[in-house]
């Protein structure tokens, strides 16, 4: 006779989903140089630095372990192979890297179980990294809640993101997804309405006035928003153009959204 499988539904327990919220809010920053400044920023939370075994003593990778050492931050030594599996980066990591605890940094489900104040703004396919660090930096100062990010298509969050964000990567809401059109579609099912930027048949963002929550996606910089998201949209929005101006940089378009939602 066949034994069925008659488990129980795995059910966490508290600690778990304690542990997995803290790691799920970890931004991991490679390079010597981003280490060490993030080291000195003391309004940071670190929690680990990683350094490949293989560096050579002094420089800036003793002012790492000598900063490190007097936060009380752990620091990992690893093979070059396995700091590059870490990192999933070879050729920029330079042998060092750390773990940043951000609380806004979170799976997008996180975020839609708890009320949020302001408007999200979307990146549909934004791959330029100076792009991307403004467009965060305008949405952390913006009343918008924060940004919804998908982990394919957009550009990684580099040392060039952080400098172009001035640090504000760190302090603002970031919401992870991995595929943008399925977190699109969960944020219509809570209410939200979502809004795509068109220049043909769209409201002027002068006369738009949403009633509710609202989810605003910018597209590529050279293609815009994909069809498939551009089809789902409730509505299209538009910038008013002058003297000829087909289009705006999209960090530009990203600060006009966020402060006028």
């Amino acid at each position: 006779m066949t034994k069925g499988n008659n488990k129980e539904p795995r059910t966490d327990s508290a600690e778990y989903v304690k542990r997995k919220a803290f790691f799920d809010q970890l931004i991991t920053v490679y390079g010597r140089k981003p280490v060490l400044e993030i080291l000195q920023d003391e309004s940071l939370q670190i929690y680990r630095v990683h350094l490949a075994d293989s560096n050579r003593d002094g420089g800036i990778i003793d002012q790492i372990k000598q900063q490190a050492a007097a936060r009380n931050i752990e620091v990992c030594f690893h093979s070059r192979p396995a700091l590059s599996r870490i990192l999933r980066n070879s050729k920029q990591d330079q042998g060092a890297a750390c773990d940043i605890h951000c609380p806004g940094y979170q799976p997008y489900e996180q975020a839609l179980q708890k009320t949020m104040n302001g408007a999200i703004i979307a990146l549909d396919g934004v791959t330029n990294p100076q792009n991307l660090g403004m467009i965060i930096r305008s949405v952390t100062a913006s009343p918008a809640h924060g940004l919804l990010l998908p982990s394919k298509g957009t550009a990684d969050i580099s040392p060039l993101v952080i400098k172009a964000s001035a640090g504000t990567l760190f302090k603002g809401n970031i919401l992870r997804c991995d595929s943008l059109l399925a977190a699109l579609k969960d944020f219509q099912s809570r209410g939200y309405a979502l809004c795509t930027l068109s220049s043909h048949q769209s409201t002027p963002i002068t006369e738009f006035a949403p009633t509710g929550p609202v989810v605003f996606v910018l597209g590529n910089e050279s293609e815009g928003v994909s069809k498939e998201i551009m089809a789902l949209s409730d509505h299209r929005v538009g910038i008013p153009m002058a003297n000829g101006v087909e289009s705006l940089n999209v960090a530009v378009t990203a600060a006009l959204i966020a402060f006028r939602l």
